[in-house]
């Protein structure tokens, strides 16, 4: 057995919506709860059209059928009534369902997971977008189980098809995460352990959901809807990076200046190479050269993706990256970094391209968590003496500013 408790680092503030759809569901669980000890009515029309879906979704012989009535309650009837149908769909259906569960284990699983991994990504995407995100993916989850189950009666209920949304979100923008994980394989190995966060996301993506599609498995389990939220947070994160990023406050969080140091400049910031000579348009490329950052700049971005994706070298894109950082523009410094990264996944410079941008994320986008990302991955990267020292001191000022750090980093 495999238990997530807990994820790191955590972002600041509170996860406000994360909090107040952990408390809907639960509420709507309690306000439920006594239906579960009322027999059901025979007389309901529900009664009859549940049995029936239940006969043709596992193929029930009659004493079967009986069996199962005998232990139908009303809350059986009432989430039949506003579970999603893939058979006869509706909205109303699917926004319903993603707040009723099977049972309390169902309910405190789902909990469980959206409180390890929803605050990172509401602190990324902002409250109001967060809650946008999750009722988005879990309608692309209840698409997937519609595709899995079509033509099926038997509801599917839980809010685990938008919660799989999270985790897609979070895989691919928390690449660097580690999650503590109870590990129960008595008698051989018991103990709390920190896993990437990526493998444990992976493990339930391909062993808790894809490997029981492909060759059956749990009864009753809509893999449909988990790989179906997944697929599309992934998506969405994927198609999203770097474009999705907390608005800067008003000030920069104590600790953390514009510059490196009182006396920094463009030439001074940081030991790089000069310029690599590529086809670099030579209007960018002298504009930099001459310190004419605003130009370069306007050229660098007006310019088509394609010219400038090989026409630039990753340090030219990492000195206008700087120049625009200490001259106070965050979003466009904070793209140029990501275009040599993106543009550059290989060669020279990707240490230095990680550590601007998670400059940027701490100064002006109060966001932690992303820096840490980069951090991460500066360290992976072979920087030289001075990025490593650079990426070091900020991973252990970082501890400041977030709950929880996981206790290894890149050797």
């Amino acid at each position: 057995m495999f238990l997530p408790l807990g994820d790191s680092p955590n972002p600041p503030g509170r996860p406000f919506v994360t909090w107040a759809i952990i408390a809907l569901n639960v509420a709507v669980y309690v306000w439920m709860l006594p239906f579960s000890f009322q027999p059901a009515d025979p007389n309901d029309p529900a009664f009859g059209a549940y049995l029936q879906a239940i006969a043709d979704d596992r193929h029930l012989s009659m004493t079967e059928v009986r069996q199962v009535a005998g232990g139908l309650s009303a809350y059986d009837l009432v989430v039949f009534r506003h579970g999603f149908h893939p058979a006869s769909p509706t909205i109303a259906g699917l926004l319903a369902s993603m707040f009723l569960h099977g049972g309390l284990m169902h309910l405190l699983g789902n909990m469980l997971f959206l409180w390890i991994y929803g605050d990172n990504v509401e602190y990324r995407l902002g409250h109001v977008l967060y809650l946008l995100t999750y009722l988005g993916t879990g309608a692309v989850a209840g698409f997937g189980d519609l595709l899995i189950r079509m033509g099926s009666n038997l509801p599917a209920v839980g809010a685990s098809g938008a919660i799989s949304g999270v985790l897609g979100l979070y895989f691919v923008w928390f690449p660097h995460n580690r999650v503590r994980t109870y590990v129960f394989l008595f008698p051989l190995f018991v103990n709390v352990v920190e896993l990437p966060a990526r493998l444990v996301l992976g493990a339930f993506v391909l062993i808790d959901n894809l490997l029981p599609l492909v060759f059956g498995g749990e009864a009753g389990v809509s893999h449909g809807a988990h790989i179906g939220g997944f697929v599309a947070g992934a998506v969405f994160a994927f198609v999203t990076r770097g474009g999705l990023l907390r608005r800067a406050g008003p000030g920069t969080r104590p600790g953390f200046t514009a510059a490196t140091d009182p006396g920094d400049d463009l030439g001074t910031q940081r030991a790089v190479p000069p310029p690599i000579r590529s086809a670099a348009p030579a209007s960018i490329r002298e504009a930099l050269e001459h310190g004419r950052w605003e130009e370069a700049a306007k050229a660098f971005f007006d310019a088509p993706r394609a010219r400038t994706r090989t026409g630039i070298g990753p340090w030219d894109k990492i000195r206008l990256g700087d120049a625009l950082r200490l001259h106070g523009h965050a979003r466009p410094a904070l793209a140029a970094y990501q275009r040599a990264l993106v543009d550059h996944p290989a060669g020279p410079g990707r240490a230095a391209a990680h550590l601007g941008a998670a400059k940027v994320l701490l100064e002006s986008f109060d966001n932690p968590t992303a820096a840490y990302q980069h951090l991460h991955g500066a360290l992976e990267e072979r920087p030289d003496a001075q990025e490593e020292a650079e990426a070091r001191a900020l991973l252990d000022r970082l501890r400041g500013l977030v709950r929880h750090v996981h206790r290894g980093f890149p050797a």
